[in-house]
């Protein structure tokens, strides 16, 4: 069972930190950034240099990003790989985890049009204008 960051910092106060680590093993980071983009590749069946293509991020980027070698990428290029990936907005909140990004909030308007990109599968361009359409900024200049 998952738990929350308040229930992880309350057992963390009173518990051996041996005992602590191993029995939060599943709720504790797993992967680096690159690793957890890794297994969303594999296990969605998709080719890495058509989620580059896109993304509509530079290659040079997008590959940094995926060899690990940019391991704190801006929010918005990670929200433009998770569209171009089609996930879901848990797969997204995760990724944004592992990529150090605050999650997305559905009280901020700009987070909840990429909320509802994300439900519906629009593509990068397509919720780009979106998100100019609706004056909340946008994702990619």
């Amino acid at each position: 069972m998952d738990k929350d960051t308040e229930e992880l910092e309350h057992e963390l106060k009173s518990a051996e930190i041996e005992d602590y680590l191993e029995e939060n093993r599943n709720n504790l980071r797993q992967y680096t950034l690159a690793q957890y983009l890794e297994k969303l590749l594999a296990e969605k069946g998709l080719v890495k240099a058509e989620v580059v293509k896109r993304s509509n991020l530079s290659q040079i980027y997008a590959y940094h990003i995926f060899s690990g070698y940019k391991q704190t990428p801006a929010k918005k290029k990670i929200l433009a790989l998770a569209l171009a990936m089609e996930l879901t907005v848990e797969e997204t909140q995760r990724l944004l985890y592992y990529a150090g990004a605050k999650r997305l909030y559905v009280r901020d308007p700009w987070d909840s049009v990429i909320w509802h990109a994300l439900e519906h599968h629009h593509t990068v361009a397509a919720t780009n204008e979106l998100l100019e359409k609706l004056h909340v900024g946008e994702l990619l200049e």
